[in-house]
């Protein structure tokens, strides 16, 4: 899997070179703090974990190929995972906790700029994780084994930009990610895929 996630990142690499390539414009740049919703899918599952509730920071660059499109390409500290699961003690009576599954996300993103000031965007795109950390709130148990390296879905997001000066904006986004590969390691039941909304507010320069 992670052979998989370098060569994501080469093809994503390879496709922002292109673009760049195509014709001068102009880079932006943005950085900013983010809440996160976010919770697990058992795919042909009738029960389904409760949302987590936590943070993520974001930066991210963006190619400007016109002044309605360009490439926008993130990189995010992302705080996923679910709450009110079950875990086992060493006794094997099971404990209420929740999953903290941390991950360095690359969403690469197609972003179309419209409106009558261009302020409003809305970005689409693949995009892939790398975990991190994973372990339960209750005992702290490091839980990494039992999930995959890597996670790969598709990112969604809209929002709108506010002219601070000449140089700097505020902007604020919505967006989501919708997981297409099983997060569980060596899984025999119902796959599991991330999903996760995110609302975030920031500075572009």
């Amino acid at each position: 899997m992670m052979k998989k996630f370098y060569l994501f990142i080469l093809v994503s690499f390879l496709i922002f070179q292109k673009g760049v390539s195509q014709e001068k414009s102009d880079f932006e740049f943005g950085f900013g703090p983010g809440l996160n919703i976010s919770s697990v899918i058992l795919q042909n599952s009738f029960l389904q974990p409760d949302p987590s509730v936590s943070f993520n920071i974001t930066g991210s660059a963006e190619y400007y190929l016109s002044k309605n499109w360009g490439i926008k390409a993130k990189l995010i500290f992302d705080k996923k995972g679910l709450s009110n699961a079950a875990i086992s003690e060493e006794n094997s009576n099971f404990v209420e906790t929740d999953i903290k599954l941390n991950y360095l996300t690359l969403p690469i993103m197609a972003s179309w700029h419209f409106g009558s000031r261009k302020n409003w965007f809305l970005n689409l795109g693949p995009y892939a994780g790398y975990l991190i950390q994973a372990k339960d709130s209750t005992l702290e148990t490091d839980l990494k084994e039992a999930f995959e390296s890597t996670d790969f879905g598709v990112s969604l997001g809209i929002g709108i930009k506010f002219n601070l000066s000449s140089f700097t904006k505020v902007y604020v986004e919505y967006d989501s990610q919708f997981g297409v590969t099983d997060i569980i390691n060596n899984n025999t039941g119902n796959s599991g895929r991330n999903i996760r909304y995110g609302f975030n507010i920031g500075i572009l320069f």
